[in-house]
């Protein structure tokens, strides 16, 4: 029998009162993947905490390589050797590779580094797992996915024995996230342990020996990996996901290419975008899924104004596009609750934060701000207004920033991966905030490096590489994506009974 990397008993864990982690048990086996599907995301961030440090239970043990580290009587606050690895790299940038991996680790003393010697202790790593990367580098001149790696080869250097895998589809592509998940598979079959949190059962059912279910800071269910799950216990929590995207396929919206383009770009090059065409249509949704995952910074850059094409133009409508901050291109960043919401100001600031284009006066005169508060206050909720920024809820912070763009009313939007870390009540509701932009004609673009929930509102598909266009998919075409992509399966059965 396998001995256990971690054991969790029964255990509570409240956080300022509130109770985040209610009789939870889990253990993983050494060299197991186990798999942890979120139905939301409470409990989450807690479980992470306790794994990287003891904090105080309320009841319950914790048990680290057969060894109890943590119980509700005493808890010393130490740190466990477990690795995390986030979206947020761990990783010291201004050093090298080399350097976080081995001089950053426990237990380092020595007081001359020999840069020579630790590239030369890198390299049988580096072959191990058949993966290049210089050694000399610099952290923040490496890709998202190298980053990973080298997070990964710090976690086997120091002897970790459970490295904890947070939502990583959600910042490498596709073809990264198969080459990943080989790499795990070896240290797994070399007795490393991984926890492998995702939010979809499509991706974790390519990994994981087990998968385990959880809601509300429990853990609900556990599946082993060769068991068939009914269709009727998933779809308990995809119900709503998938009525909305069998809905979305039998509307079969045609845009004739004949339509003027809510916006275009020909042949636009800057930074990692090379040569790159695309354009969308009023209503029209497309994804850009970037398959390297090295055209976003750069694109968004030119898009907000910030920064000039070397080559290629842009057009909104007919009109070509000055490439300076203009309000008829709104972009909504990746994760907008933590990036897009000003704390220091009232709500009705933030929500009229981008309306000085459409009333010059808007902050000299409270009139607009009051006419607009009682417009959208039977949408919104006359309550939200008297909050401050910090005490709304999860669902409220969407709402204002979607309900700002609304209001903005653009030409076209530009959401950057407007699914990531949203859990599953949430990803139902960015779903109609971003068809309330469709419904009033305003072109959607979703910028995306994994497809995930993107392809469910999606009307087309371009994929790029390399920064230049590769294949386009029209909706009647994804079935044939050479993906497992959550909903898919929704395409493919509606082409047989076409």
């Amino acid at each position: 029998m396998r001995e256990e990397t971690l054991r969790m008993e029964r255990v509570t864990y409240r956080e300022n009162g509130v109770t985040q982690l209610e009789n939870f048990s889990m253990s993983i086996r050494a060299g197991e993947i186990l798999g942890l599907m979120p139905v939301n995301r409470h409990g989450i961030s807690a479980l992470i905490k306790l794994l990287r440090q003891n904090l105080p239970l309320h009841y319950g043990y914790v048990y680290y390589h057969e060894k109890m580290v943590n119980h509700w009587r005493f808890s010393d606050s130490g740190t466990n050797r477990i690795s995390i690895i986030q979206n947020k790299s761990c990783l010291a940038e201004g050093l090298t590779v080399a350097d976080n991996i081995f001089v950053l680790r426990p237990g380092f003393r020595k007081r001359l580094m020999q840069p020579k010697i630790l590239k030369q202790q890198l390299q049988p790593f580096l072959m191990d797992i058949d993966m290049d990367i210089d050694a000399d580098a610099y952290i923040e001149e490496l890709s998202p996915f190298k980053r990973f790696v080298v997070e990964l080869l710090k976690a086997v250097v120091a002897g970790n024995y459970l490295v904890v895998l947070d939502d990583i589809s959600s910042f490498i592509s596709d073809v990264e996230l198969q080459k990943l998940h080989r790499i795990i598979r070896h240290y797994a079959d070399q007795g490393m342990s991984f926890l492998y949190v995702a939010p979809h059962y499509e991706e974790v059912k390519r990994i994981c020996d087990r998968t385990a279910v959880m809601q509300n800071g429990q853990i609900i269910k556990y599946f082993m990996f060769s068991e068939h799950i009914p269709d009727t216990y998933m779809y308990r929590w995809t119900k709503g996901f998938d009525r909305r995207v069998s809905e979305q396929i039998s509307k079969k919206t045609v845009h004739p290419d004949t339509e003027e383009p809510a916006f275009r770009a020909e042949n636009l090059c800057y930074g990692e975008v090379k040569d790159l065409s695309f354009a969308v249509a009023p209503g029209e949704c497309l994804v850009l899924q970037d398959l390297d995952n090295r055209i976003l910074p750069d694109l968004l850059a030119v898009l907000s104004g910030g920064k000039r094409a070397d080559l290629g133009k842009m057009w909104i409508c007919s009109e070509e596009f000055k490439q300076k901050p203009d309000r008829r291109i709104a972009v909504i960043q990746e994760v907008p609750v933590q990036t897009m919401l000003f704390p220091n100001l009232s709500y009705l600031d933030n929500l009229c934060f981008t309306l000085d284009h459409r009333f010059h006066d808007v902050w000299l005169r409270n009139k607009i701000k009051k006419s607009l508060r009682q417009e959208y206050a039977g949408l919104l909720g006359e309550e939200v207004f008297d909050l401050r920024v910090e005490e709304l809820s999860h669902k409220q912070k969407y709402d204002l920033i979607y309900m700002r763009i609304l209001v903005q009313n653009p030409k076209v939007v530009f959401c950057v991966q407007p699914f990531k870390r949203a859990e599953v009540a949430i990803r139902i509701h960015v779903w109609e905030l971003l068809e309330r932009f469709l419904d009033k004609g305003i072109g959607v673009v979703i910028l995306a490096v994994n497809l995930a929930d993107s392809l469910a509102l999606a009307d087309r598909l371009i994929r790029v590489g390399r920064g230049r266009r590769m294949e386009e998919y029209g909706r009647e075409d994804f079935g044939n994506l050479p993906v497992d992509a959550p909903w898919l399966y929704l395409y493919q059965s509606r082409e047989k009974q076409d």
